[in-house]
């Protein structure tokens, strides 16, 4: 097997969780994979190989200086408060060399270096939340996407903030290794296989404004913590005491989202947690965020995650390999799946 490359790059005020993260992943992965020797090959690399300081303190080393390094497989740029300030020779080493790499990371705000580097352009893109409005605004040519954890646009990723760097590094251990691997090295790290990349950056209690008014308030707190009860305008808006259509207009103003929108994102993540966290059923997951039916949880997954209940559940409960039963011999044919 092929060894890749991975060249994570480091500056003053880096995010020391943006790179630690994704280079416990790789590291974990090339010792995991059972090979003849590590399927990664990570290292780190300065502008000018002198040590860094990352925003937290911390004192990195890098190997090499970015003049010097090999061209990589994956270039991984990562985020932090270094990237508030223009860095022009950084930005020049990424645009002559960033085209170079057969992948191309970001985590974080790491994606503003990629878009100032003109890397971006034409794309779909995230970051972290709190920067999705400058990155829009400063780089008019980038898609932005504010919602998901990370966007795969053709060898291009890009992730939003910190522990999403480990999300999106995994995904890609995934795709060069199996699942095997990936599932080893979350193991080891205690973390989740992966969360899927259209997996919302915020809850949606976060994510939507709270109302002014206090009757809309409490019907926010309420559907958080009655799913499974009935949730339509009418019912809601008898709750606030308002007529249907003043409620839907007022709760649609004071929230950015209509009373329906609101309900269904709240279904979806209540039933996200209880199959990440109990051993229920899909069908008593359905019944108890109030879809009824296993089937109109499935399609409110898959128009929301992109993933079926069973299957976003496997993600987080997957059956262990010794225990995994054997698939039956068949003969298919089919087109690549991506």
């Amino acid at each position: 097997m092929e060894q890749r490359t991975v060249l994570v790059v480091l500056f003053d005020g880096v995010q020391s969780l943006d790179v630690t993260g994704p280079v416990e992943v790789f590291t974990g992965a090339g010792l995991a994979h059972g090979g003849d020797g590590p399927a990664y090959l990570v290292r780190t690399a300065s502008l000018d190989g002198e040590l860094v300081r990352t925003s937290s303190g911390l004192t990195l080393v890098p190997d090499h200086a970015l003049p010097d390094a090999p061209v990589p497989h994956t270039l991984l740029v990562p985020g932090g408060m270094g990237t508030r300030p223009e860095d022009p020779a950084l930005i020049d080493w990424l645009r002559e060399h960033g085209p170079r790499a057969e992948r191309l990371v970001s985590v974080c705000t790491g994606a503003i270096r990629l878009a100032q580097a003109g890397l971006l352009d034409g794309r779909r893109a995230t970051t972290h939340w709190a920067y999705c409005a400058k990155l829009a605004r400063d780089h008019p040519g980038v898609e932005v996407d504010p919602d998901p954890i990370y966007v795969r646009d053709g060898h291009v990723a890009t992730s939003a903030g910190v522990t999403a760097g480990i999300d999106l590094a995994l995904a890609l251990v995934e795709e060069d290794l199996g699942r095997e691997v990936a599932l080893t090295v979350a193991r080891h790290l205690v973390v989740f296989l992966r969360r899927p990349g259209n997996q919302a950056q915020f809850s949606v209690q976060l994510s939507a404004q709270t109302a002014r008014r206090e009757p809309l308030r409490e019907v926010q707190q309420w559907i958080t913590e009655h799913p499974d009860e009935d949730l339509s305008v009418d019912a809601l808006a008898a709750r606030a005491s308002l007529s249907p259509r003043h409620f839907a207009r007022a709760f649609q103003a004071e929230t950015g989202l209509t009373p329906g929108k609101y309900v269904d994102r709240v279904r979806v993540e209540h039933a996200r947690r209880l199959l990440e966290d109990t051993s229920d059923g899909v069908e008593e997951v359905s019944r108890a965020c109030g879809y009824g039916t296993p089937e109109a949880m499935r399609r409110a997954f898959l128009k929301a995650l992109g993933t079926a209940p069973a299957e976003y559940r496997r993600r987080f409960h997957p059956v262990p390999p010794a225990a995994a039963p054997a698939a039956p011999t068949r003969t298919i044919t089919a087109h690549a799946d991506r």
